[in-house]
């Protein structure tokens, strides 16, 4: 079977990968099983309120579910009809979820065109430009073209004009000067937990320092804005009425380009100490983007808790490894302290320099355009042929040892902060970085999100006692069964058996055997918290269903974490 993703024309590739992601979606959602046979066997879906079925040919089945499928038909429809559109399997779906479906439908249009026009562009000019080509973190975070392959509508920008699509993605080297507005100190939100040289180092003093020369008037700050947004929120009512009052004071556009990262609101400039992590009332996957105070506050709280000597205990034992900060924030409140939404914006430290090979993994095992060929492949395929080519061996063999030194340098640290602090990260495939060496083994990780810490409600007063007050305003605390919950999906599922799948999917290894490593190497850290036995010995985990969570209209950063998005129950790949 020709696999299309490889087809030479892009709009085929962006419509095969789409029926993909929804196949593995509706799959893994709704628990249908292997069928019986080799690849090629015909896997039959029930669609019973369509009162028909899919007949879908599999192309790899996957243990961890990054399922391979071909083109999916109707069973009642004629031999010579064509195969289903993503569109039109979207609505299908969305049908037997016992939803209209459409707002899915619209969104997985949306995605399609925007993969089409991606893919389009980076067969055309597979190098990126100057700014971007010298700088490697950049490279790598504006390389992820597919997105998710267990997200129904993973490249939807849903309000932006093509124009705009061009000019804000990360997919098409996008760059844009940021919009700079002047805030009123009486309406001025702020923190810092900032240093430089141990002295102590204000949001003001940073975003000037990033935006030199920017004139203000008397007794304003400035904050800035990601272009679209500083249209879309001067529209709103309690924006105007600051502007009418002469508390906000409307800049413009200002300063050097900077440039998206792959969750498009991120920006950073090679060079620049800060990234920015710009409000965006785009909706991008589960959520609207616009920055909450209780995750402002987050990132400043975790930044000061690690300096209270944690992190130096846990660099101790894991020096390559540590968490991007976020330890500024500016924002504005109305004249009576209600914060005023769409204006916040996060000062992250930007660690990396440009030799630092720092991918997140979700780049890393994407699917993407080969340079001088239609054929598309992931980066995590480069590296592991050419270690292969380098070494003289099997490259069954070079995956194997890449997954065991990721386990040791990414994962292992993670479970371990979770040991000591009683934090599990969220650490999915897009909120983990792997360094990789010269030769593109991994040798550290970094872990970046203010939004994804889930404190343990049972260490509560221990981490009290390290920063007395921690969890008030960041909302922060979970019950222990949440944390365990999250932490399983985020690290067990999403990310290691989700990089299970990637080699798998990809024929660079088995399966089975990347699965026995990572039992052995959860067998050796069973003393790092509840996880490793969790995942070893449950005959079933609870997993996120992103496509019911989009056809049940959930806005993951909205309401309590443990209702912010629908969780099936699926079966442990791990458990003997």
């Amino acid at each position: 079977m020709p696999d299309l993703l490889d087809h030479p024309d892009p709009g085929i590739a962006a419509e095969a990968a789409a029926v993909e992601n929804l196949l593995r979606c509706w799959v893994r959602e709704r628990g249908i099983r292997r069928p019986d046979g080799p690849a090629g066997t015909l896997l039959r879906i029930p669609l019973p309120a369509c009162g028909t079925a899919l007949l879908v040919a599999v192309r790899h089945w996957s243990a961890v579910g990054w399922h391979r499928f071909a083109p999916a038909r109707l069973e009642t429809a004629p031999p010579d009809a064509p195969a289903l559109d993503a569109v039109t399997l979207a609505a299908l779906l969305a049908r037997e979820g016992g939803s209209r479906g459409t707002d899915l439908v619209a969104r997985v249009a949306d995605s399609v065109r925007r993969t089409t026009e991606f893919v389009t562009d980076r067969r055309e000019r597979p190098t990126p430009p100057a700014p971007v080509a010298g700088h490697l973190f950049l490279s790598a975070e504006q390389s992820l073209l597919l997105g998710h392959p267990l997200q129904p509508d993973p490249k939807s920008r849903e309000g932006l004009t093509e124009a705009e699509v061009r000019r804000y993605s990360p997919e098409l080297h996008g760059s844009f000067p940021l919009h700079w507005t002047a805030v009123d100190r009486s309406v001025l939100a702020t923190d810092s937990a900032w240093t430089e040289g141990g002295r102590p180092v204000t949001a003001d003093e940073l975003l000037l320092r990033l935006a030199p020369g920017l004139k203000l008037p008397a007794g304003t700050a400035p904050l800035p804005l990601h272009p679209w947004q500083a249209r879309e929120v001067h529209q709103r009512p309690a924006v105007a009425a600051l502007r009418e009052a002469g508390l906000l004071h409307d800049l413009g556009p200002y300063g050097d380009p900077w440039f998206p990262t792959s969750s498009v609101r991120t920006v950073q400039r090679p060079g620049s100490p800060a990234m920015l992590k710009l409000s965006l009332a785009v909706r991008i996957t589960n959520s609207r983007r616009e920055n909450l105070r209780k995750e402002l506050h987050r990132g400043v709280e975790v930044h000061r808790l690690l300096r209270t000597g944690l992190a130096d205990e846990w660099q101790a034992h894991h020096p390559r490894f540590d968490i991007v900060r976020d330890p500024a924030w500016v924002a504005v409140d109305s004249p009576d302290g209600t914060p005023v939404p769409g204006l916040d914006a996060v000062l992250r430290h930007h660690p990396f320099r440009p030799g630092d090979d720092a991918v997140c993994v979700a780049a890393l095992t994407s699917p993407r355009p080969w340079p001088g060929r239609t054929a598309m492949r992931s980066r995590l395929a480069d590296t592991v042929f050419r270690l292969s080519a380098g070494t003289g061996r099997p490259p069954s063999a070079v995956a194997a040892e890449w997954f065991l030194r990721y386990l040791d340098h990414v994962v292992l640290p993670v479970l371990a902060f979770d040991h000591l602090a009683g934090i599990a990260l969220e650490a999915h495939q897009q909120n983990t970085l792997v360094l990789l060496d010269d030769a593109g083994w991994p040798v550290g990780g970094r872990y970046r999100d203010n939004q994804g810490y889930y404190f343990r409600a049972s260490r509560r007063a221990e981490l009290e006692r390290r920063l007395p007050g921690i969890g008030a305003a960041s909302d922060t605390f979970v019950p222990d069964a949440v944390a365990d919950e999250r932490f399983a999906y985020y690290l067990g599922i999403n990310n290691v058996l989700g990089l299970v799948g990637a080699f798998g999917s990809q024929q660079l290894a088995d399966e089975r055997v990347l699965l026995a490593a990572f039992r052995r190497f959860l067998g050796k850290a069973s003393h790092l918290g509840p996880l490793p036995a969790r995942l070893l010995d449950s005959p079933t985990l609870r997993c996120k269903a992103n496509l019911l969570t989009r056809l049940g209209g959930l806005d993951e950063l909205v309401g309590p974490v443990d209702t912010q998005s629908v969780y099936v129950t699926v079966s442990n790949p791990l458990h003997a």
